[in-house]
């Protein structure tokens, strides 16, 4: 009977205390997926945003033989060789207080969402003066250019680099 009585208890107060999270679930719709909730980098002022980037495609036709090329909107077509302004998070490549090769990734290094970055969603970057190393949002300032033809999975870079 004590057993019963435990079960029926536990029950109740599971109900009591995942109501209020099914009412606000029930009221705000349905939960949207994970990537929703996280964001990459904000654009800088007179920037490029990291959504124009990401909607560059990965090449199905290479993807076959195990390359991973890509196929450019537009968009991106537009910024080959000009000067770009973008934000994003340090992933050093090297040792040390300062960096002058690394990678700006679109979503912070520590994101449990982002763990292994697509192509799209990051950019190799060498600047001319060492930058100190953090992952606070940086802004980084250089020549974009295109560089998936090789098939090795890097989609762009940026060369003459500068921090803002």
């Amino acid at each position: 009977m004590f057993a019963r009585m435990s079960l029926a208890l536990a029950a109740l107060v599971a109900v009591l205390i995942n109501a209020p999270a099914a009412q606000a679930q029930a009221a705000a719709g349905a939960l949207q997926p994970s990537e929703s909730i996280w964001k990459p980098a904000p654009t800088p002022p007179g920037g490029v945003a990291w959504g124009v980037l990401e909607a560059a495609k990965e090449d199905p036709a290479a993807a076959k033989s195990g390359a991973m090329k890509p196929v450019y909107p537009a968009a991106v077509k537009a910024l080959a060789g000009k000067r770009v302004k973008i934000n994003g998070y340090m992933l050093p490549l090297g040792k040390g207080a300062s960096q002058s090769h690394f990678v700006l990734l679109a979503y912070p290094p520590d994101c449990p969402f982002h763990l292994n970055p697509g192509p799209q969603q990051f950019i190799e970057v060498k600047v001319s003066s060492a930058v100190p190393m953090n992952y606070d949002v940086r802004t980084i300032e250089g020549t974009l250019e295109l560089a998936g033809g090789d098939g090795a999975g890097v989609f762009y870079k940026i060369s003459d680099g500068k921090e803002l």
